[in-house]
């Protein structure tokens, strides 16, 4: 029987935190310089309501997924939104509910945290991921525009 246990990053995740993280960054072809590791880190484990909030997966006591998520302030609300900013299954364990449930997690600190509006990001390849958030979310017609940058 496997064990699936959703839970706060603690600073002796780092290693493992740093593998999904990166295995995430490929997934989406990026990549970030050690600084931003380190401070991304940080960061998760600030307890700072204000700062990004981590939580890991672990299966049968290895992790195996990871998500990132922030509250901010709204101008249409009164009270603040949460952005799911990361989501990452490894490939190995996908289709076993880790997804899910570290979306479900994220729902609940939401909800604990009085804030009801989670929304999140993904590319329009990413079909296997949006398989998953097709059944627990529902998709806006938002389309994401970015400052260009010239060099």
């Amino acid at each position: 029987m496997t064990e699936l246990l959703i839970r706060p990053l603690t600073a002796d995740d780092e290693p493992a935190w740093r593998r999904l993280w990166t295995d995430y960054l490929t997934f989406y072809e990026s990549s970030v310089p050690e600084e931003v590791y380190q401070s991304s880190f940080d960061r998760l484990l600030s307890h700072d309501p204000h700062e990004f909030h981590g939580l890991i997966a672990e299966l049968d006591g290895k992790a195996v997924g990871l998500t990132h998520y922030l509250f901010h302030r709204h101008g249409w609300r009164r009270e603040n939104v949460c952005y799911l900013q990361d989501l990452y299954a490894d490939p190995l364990v996908r289709g076993k509910g880790i997804g899910r449930a570290l979306i479900e997690a994220v729902y609940a600190a939401a909800d604990e945290a009085g804030s009801p509006n989670v929304y999140w990001l993904t590319q329009d390849f990413n079909v296997t991921a949006r398989q998953l958030y097709d059944r627990v979310g529902q998709k806006t017609p938002f389309i994401q525009y970015k400052r260009s940058i010239t060099a």
